[in-house]
């Protein structure tokens, strides 16, 4: 399912509760949730001022319209 994804971490949250450690997804695109799978690095050459979505394949579409309904924090 593709979803408008906007970045607001370019990484995932290390989390170490015992000896095994444990990455939880913050971007919103692993396929793996809630942890992560790298999928992160597709959004490093993203703009911070620019609205993205992601297909099913993981290709990345910039957004061309204006959505002023869309939270921006």
């Amino acid at each position: 399912m593709a979803r408008i994804v906007k970045r607001t971490h370019t990484g995932p949250l290390k989390l170490d509760p015992s000896s095994e450690e444990q990455w939880l997804c913050r971007c919103g695109l692993s396929m793996n949730q809630p942890f992560c799978d790298g999928s992160h690095k597709k959004t490093a050459a993203e703009a911070p001022d620019r609205l993205y979505w992601y297909d099913d394949a993981g290709n990345r579409r910039e957004c061309k319209d204006e959505f002023p309904g869309i939270r921006t924090f």
